[in-house]
């Protein structure tokens, strides 16, 4: 392994020495690396990693800084070595089972770039190709790697750079090192002298004749030869400065651009947004819709925006939604009246089925409603008892809804102990009244307080 780095060292001394073209530049990057996803591929499949999602998971992602030095070797080829140094890895640690990793890692890579244009173009893609080797453990021991991937470099007048890069690592010892995904984002100052401005040479003097208005344009040319104005129009004037002679400007006052004439682009529903800009122009809007009103896709009167059922027709008392029958209500109503728990207990009663079957009927007849389940309890005990009893009743409940067919997404459940009482604690039928389970149908999702 020490002849490995060795020879990484070699070789990033040997490419810096014939770097001829592009000034030298140093930088700094910020990178993240992903130690997890390109095992998970190679232990299950891509499709497999891209359904799940944790691919993009932030806590699979360890922090890293480089110190870069770039060289052109010709006008389309870079060369550059990097110091990276990466902060302690879970994720590394939790794949190599390696007792002796350090909490910093120490990298060293040499890399060649192939870029698209030359080196003067202000957005340039390029492929990047390389060699490294890092430093993972206590002992010294390295691990080698070849850095392959894409980057897009922007040229800040040939003075700094701003380089986005994206690698496959390719590990040539998985057992002390899995491949990885490197992103880099850095930016780069340039060692060089800047390019000295051109300046341009003095006008040709021009042999004034006669120039009535003054403007230093001589009559024979001056198309407004009475007032004065600017040599770029022909010695017209432009009061507004849009680049558009008064004596052509519709708008002389306002700046504006030439295909309307010098007057600004029209707004014509007058709603903030311009017509080249609004895909409704004769219709007043709003600007996150690019000119056009808040969409109504159900046509009741509601907007998207504030009702709670956008593809459902309703009514605005309901936001949006549709007024739920009286009939089904009390249907609900009274099953909730007819849920029963074994004392101090959790577990649904026997008879509380033919109730909440009804329930479950409801629902299927509906699928576009919801359910609240929200459970209570007398001020007997410790409140804390209480709220946890009425938590579980709440939950044996949904459980049982779940269990009949009911999707899980149109129910929540929830608990509010002895703190909402609807009679009085002090006498045992209040009590009762008090133990107790509510359901209440809507079309969002929402528990009560």
């Amino acid at each position: 392994m020490r002849r490995i780095l060795l020879l990484t060292v070699l070789f990033t001394i040997t490419i810096l020495s014939f770097a001829q073209k592009k000034p030298s530049a140093i930088g700094f990057s910020f990178n993240l690396i992903d130690f997890q996803t390109p095992t998970d591929i190679k232990n299950t499949s891509l499709h497999d990693v891209l359904k799940s999602g944790d691919w993009h998971k932030g806590s699979r992602l360890d922090p890293s800084f480089s110190i870069v030095y770039w060289k052109g070797l010709t006008g389309h080829i870079d060369v550059s070595a990097r110091y990276s140094g990466i902060f302690g890895s879970n994720t590394l640690g939790g794949l190599t089972n390696n007792p002796d990793l350090q909490d910093y890692y120490n990298e060293l890579e040499a890399a060649l770039h192939a870029r698209a244009l030359r080196s003067t173009a202000l957005v340039n893609p390029f492929l990047t190709a390389g060699i490294g080797v890092g430093n993972y453990w206590k002992n010294f021991e390295v691990a080698p790697y070849a850095p392959l991937g894409i980057g897009v470099e922007v040229n800040i007048a040939s003075e700094a750079f701003i380089h986005l890069l994206a690698n496959y690592r390719l590990s040539f010892d998985d057992k002390k090192l899995p491949n990885a995904l490197f992103y880099s984002l850095g930016v780069s100052q340039s060692l060089g002298k800047p390019k000295p401005k051109v300046i341009p040479p003095p006008p040709v003097p021009v042999v004034v004749n006669i120039d009535k208005d003054n403007d230093g344009v001589v009559d024979s040319i001056d198309a407004c030869p009475d007032v004065a104005g600017l040599a770029s129009l022909q010695g017209c004037p432009d009061k507004d400065g849009d680049g558009i002679g008064d004596k052509d400007d519709k708008c002389p006052d306002v700046p504006g651009l030439a295909k309307y004439g010098g007057c600004p682009i029209p707004d014509t529903d007058k709603d903030g947004v311009n017509d080249e800009e609004d895909k409704c122009p004769t219709v007043p809007g709003v600007v996150r819709y690019q000119g056009c009103p808040i969409p109504d896709s159900d046509k009741d009167g509601v907007n998207d925006e504030e009702d709670k059922c956008p593809n459902l027709a309703g009514v605005k008392e309901n936001q949006g939604c549709p007024v739920i029958k009286e009939e089904i209500k009390k249907k609900v109503e009274k099953a909730a009246q007819s849920i029963y728990f074994a004392t101090g207990s959790a577990k649904l009663l026997a008879k509380s089925y033919k109730g909440l079957n009804e329930v479950v009927k409801v629902l299927n007849e509906n699928p576009e409603m919801k359910l609240a389940i929200d459970g209570h309890t007398d001020n007997v005990g410790k409140p804390e008892k209480n709220q946890v009893l009425s938590d579980n009743r709440a939950a044996s409940v949904k459980k049982y809804l779940v269990s009949k067919g009911v999707d899980e997404s149109r129910l929540t459940s929830a608990g509010h102990g002895q703190d909402q009482p609807v009679a009085d604690n002090k006498t045992a039928a209040g009590r009762a009244k008090n133990r107790r389970v509510e359901l209440k149908l809507n079309y969002w999702i929402t528990t009560s307080n």
